[in-house]
């Protein structure tokens, strides 16, 4: 049984990519859904919202010097881009899924009600949100705190790509960054640790939001669904304090 009825998995859209050095693998792809559908079948209901970072990083030259609310919209069209690559190797692989969007694309995606998106998830459907919050300078990470909130998930999963988890400096940069298994939302947002940006961490710190941050290697998000502490896990108060 799932350690969980009702999460929202929080995608960067760099995950997407594969060794490629944007767009999208198809491979890659693939096997996250077969992941995906395999814990559905535990009977866990699963939203997702997926960065555009694998879309926007091609068009990083076009986007220089650019209004930033133009660069904004660009770059929820590119979440709109991965939520349909995302949904069609989910129905590929036999799950039942819908598209919502905040922006309105009405030929390829519903338009987002929360009622609506809730019903889709009762009824077995994967529901991917897509183009974040509608709105330019808020992230994919706040559309997720926003949405999990909104759908009462109990918990946003976070895959990264290539981190094992938090630490409290860059790992790629700095070789003495430690590994931080657990903190809390306050921790994360006074250290400016990057996990999410600090409107996201707010909303799930002011509504008791844990977050599950691991690395999104084949497993792993079976194995935190499952209950298992696996990565960062950031939540109102410090497992430790609770022993």
């Amino acid at each position: 049984m799932p350690a969980f009825r009702r999460v929202l998995l929080k995608v960067s859209g760099e995950a997407l990519m594969g060794p490629r050095e944007f767009g999208v693998d198809a491979p890659t792809v693939d096997a996250l859904a077969r992941e995906l559908v395999e814990v559905r079948g535990l009977g866990l209901e699963i939203a997702l919202v997926i960065g555009g970072g694998n879309i926007y990083r091609g068009m990083s030259g076009t986007a220089a010097g650019m209004n930033r609310a133009t660069g904004d919209y660009m770059g929820m069209l590119a979440t709109v881009f991965n939520s349909l690559a995302v949904q069609e190797a989910l129905e590929r692989n036999g799950a039942d899924t819908r598209v919502l969007s905040a922006l309105h694309v009405r030929e390829v995606a519903e338009p987002y009600i929360r009622r609506r998106a809730i019903r889709h998830l009762e009824k077995g459907r994967v529901v991917i949100f897509a183009a974040g919050t509608g709105n330019p300078y808020f992230t994919t990470d706040t559309a997720a705190a926003l949405r999990a909130l909104e759908i009462d998930a109990e918990a946003i999963l976070m895959g990264k790509n290539g981190v094992r988890g938090v630490y409290d400096g860059d790992p790629r940069t700095e070789p003495d960054a430690q590994f931080l298994p657990e903190l809390t939302h306050l921790q994360a947002i006074e250290q400016g640790l990057r996990v999410m940006d600090t409107t996201a961490l707010s909303l799930c710190m002011d509504n008791s939001l844990p977050i599950h941050v691991f690395e999104l290697v084949p497993g792993n998000i079976a194995r935190v669904v499952h209950g298992e502490h696996v990565g960062t896990i950031i939540s109102s108060v410090r497992e430790g304090a609770l022993r």
